[in-house]
């Protein structure tokens, strides 16, 4: 190997590589540890969440891990009912968008889509018709549309009736450091009714915002 390719190869390294390499550990670890962005590809928190829908996701919202883990370095906060967390899956490790209805020590039951927390039944009022707008009109006749109130957090919430679901089930006590996890879309969602409350570990942040392609 000549001298003089040696020292090229030294400077491509410096003035390109290198500041590349920083570049992408910077950006990779911002991503892990403080704000990060994911395409959602299900409808499972329609009508709030649509298909393809980027939500941006606070990742210090609650803590501080280490870039690339799960290991916690500080803690600050916990997630509220009612907040939209970002999550890993305890079924298969996915990331997941949902719901919180339930924290730890509470007590949740649904009886045909009627959510009670702590033996009181959660409010429903009608739904904001801009919301609803945002669902096809051809597909609007399958489902019921409503507003659920969890906590003085208000958000839209669809069923659908003629869908098989677990739309029932007894109550259930949240266990320490776990939270209940529920979608919008509560007939076409796989969340806590199936997989069970979410240890805290698992949750990534808070979804803060929503950008459409549509």
């Amino acid at each position: 190997m000549s001298i003089a390719w040696k020292a090229k190869s030294a400077k491509f390294w410096q003035e390109w590589m290198k500041p590349l390499l920083v570049i992408l550990i910077i950006t990779s670890s911002f991503r892990s540890a403080i704000a990060d962005w994911n395409d959602v590809p299900t409808g499972s928190m329609k009508p709030t969440i649509m298909e393809g829908d980027r939500i941006f996701v606070n990742k210090l919202a609650y803590d501080l891990k280490i870039p690339f883990t799960t290991s916690q370095v500080a803690h600050w906060n916990d997630p509220k009912r009612g907040e939209v967390v970002v999550l890993f899956s305890p079924f298969d490790g996915k990331r997941l968008v949902k719901r919180v209805v339930g924290l730890p020590g509470d007590k949740i039951e649904l009886k045909d889509n009627q959510l009670y927390v702590n033996g009181k039944s959660v409010q429903y009022d009608s739904l904001d018709a801009s919301v609803i707008r945002e669902i096809p009109l051809e597909e609007r006749s399958f489902f019921h549309f409503s507003t659920e109130d969890l906590s003085g957090r208000k958000h839209p919430v669809m069923i659908t009736p003629g869908r098989p679901s677990l739309k029932s089930f007894d109550a259930i006590q949240v266990p320490a450091n776990h939270y209940f996890v529920m979608g919008d879309n509560r007939d076409n969602s796989f969340d806590s009714r199936h997989f069970g409350p979410v240890n805290r570990g698992k949750i990534v942040g808070r979804a803060v915002g929503v950008s459409s392609p549509h």
